[in-house]
């Protein structure tokens, strides 16, 4: 099989090499991932993707940063390839630059307020009633601020933003320093259990939830269940409406399929077994982002991962995805590669033979036309010459016979030179009926 096919196999060889060039890159062994605060949702978040990548022998960076507005400008100028953003912030102009990989987790926006805390009279229960208030609303470029910024216009409410971090908003609330904290996070963020649990502050439950809902595509109602953060003590002692918009996986059109695939099993692994705000199953899905869905995750949604991810390790499987754009043409080359091989082998192997009856023929017309004994010596020395080198060649059994016939024939060459009777300097070679006497 070798001795016929290897021909066959080289130039498969040689294509395979000369194709590659046209398969599309090897994934990176690295990407910068934006995330947040350090010990905030989304910087959890990223260690537990982190673990993910490192069980594949891909790195992940992890970059911390002021929040959403500082990881779409990171993703805009490439220094990060992915990252995590409060639903609601893309401008139409990242559309262009970058996709969704689809929602994680809902992140509520929380107002919380001091007991005692009164608007014309009365305790706050609208973000209308807000008019004058000074509010803690998240660092200048994140998530937070843009969404307050947003509703507080909507309703037409004139207030004091300050600038500050959810955990420094938190203290500034609990010391007065501020009337209210508006912040968007999970609920299991730290500042929003202390606050939770602190009689003397209040949180905002959202009375007209649908109607922002229905308002912002990029907003969710959701309920924070009575008991949620403690069933024997009952907290919260009530369920709290609110409104929220759900993180998304963005990530830079520039990143590999495969990484984007590896970045959905990250998210499905971590986000699959749902929160108090969503039930298991719930993420990740397609739903309230604000960027166009990349391909990748789109085929993921409608079913699930491939053959090739369920089944091989993430390198087989991101190899043979990219080269099975060669199987076509390989085959293609290989059927008639396959059809040739065998008469081409038989042509080479015969060829071994046949090509020595050029010199026998050569050496029957010299014999032929010797006119001494010194030119007949020569002729048969060349003769025995060329038995021994026929003698060296080797053929596979299905051609021995007609290894066989060439010795004979020249063995009847060389009996024809033998016979020859030189008569006054004329040589005469016998005919082969006297020869065969």
């Amino acid at each position: 099989m070798l001795r016929t096919y290897w021909p066959a196999i080289v130039i498969m060889l040689i294509a395979l090499i000369i194709s590659t060039r046209f398969v599309a890159p090897a994934p990176p062994k690295e990407i910068h991932f934006a995330t947040g605060a350090e010990m905030g949702a989304y910087a959890l978040t990223a260690e537990a993707y982190k673990r993910v990548f490192d069980d594949k022998d891909v790195g992940l960076e992890i970059l911390t940063t002021n929040g959403s507005g500082e990881n779409l400008a990171l993703l805009r100028n490439g220094e990060a390839d992915a990252t995590i953003v409060q639903g609601g912030l893309a401008t139409p102009e990242d559309t262009d630059l970058m996709m969704s990989l689809g929602a994680i987790f809902f992140e509520p926006l929380w107002v919380f307020y001091r007991q005692g805390l009164l608007v014309d009279g009365e305790a706050p229960d609208e973000l209308r009633d807000m008019n004058g208030l000074r509010i803690a609303a998240g660092s200048a470029n994140s998530g937070t601020r843009g969404l307050v910024s947003d509703l507080l216009a909507h309703n037409a409410v004139d207030a004091e933003l300050f600038t500050m971090s959810s955990a420094e908003g938190a203290e500034a609330l609990r010391n007065s320093d501020v009337d209210v904290l508006m912040a968007v996070s999970g609920p299991d963020a730290p500042f929003v259990l202390e606050l939770l649990s602190d009689p003397n502050i209040a949180v905002m439950s959202f009375k007209r939830a649908l109607a922002y809902e229905r308002r912002f595509p990029y907003l969710k109602r959701v309920i924070f269940p009575e008991g949620g953060l403690d069933l024997h003590d009952n907290l919260p002692g009530a369920p709290i409406e609110l409104i929220s918009p759900a993180a998304e996986i963005v990530v830079s059109k520039k990143l590999h399929p495969a990484i984007q695939a590896l970045l959905i099993e990250a998210m499905v692994d971590t986000h699959r077994r749902g929160t108090l705000l969503a039930e298991p199953g719930t993420f990740p899905n397609p739903d309230r982002i604000d960027l166009a869905l990349a391909d990748e995750a789109e085929r993921f949604y409608s079913r699930g991962p491939s053959f090739l991810r369920r089944y091989f390790p993430f390198a087989v499987a991101n190899f043979l995805e990219r080269a099975w754009v060669l199987m076509i043409p390989l085959v293609t080359l290989a059927i008639p590669l396959a059809r040739a091989a065998p008469p081409i082998y038989r042509w080479r192997t015969r060829r071994k033979i046949y090509i020595w009856y050029k010199d026998l023929r050569e050496l029957e017309r010299r014999g032929r036309a010797a006119t001494t004994d010194e030119e007949l010596t020569e002729v048969r020395l060349e003769l025995a010459h060329l038995q021994a080198e026929v003698g060296r060649v080797e053929v596979p059994e299905a051609y021995t016979d007609e290894l066989y016939r060439l010795r004979s024939h020249i063995l009847f060459v060389n009996e024809l030179v033998g016979r020859m009777d030189l008569r006054d300097g004329d040589a005469q070679m016998p005919s082969t009926d006297t020869a065969s006497h």
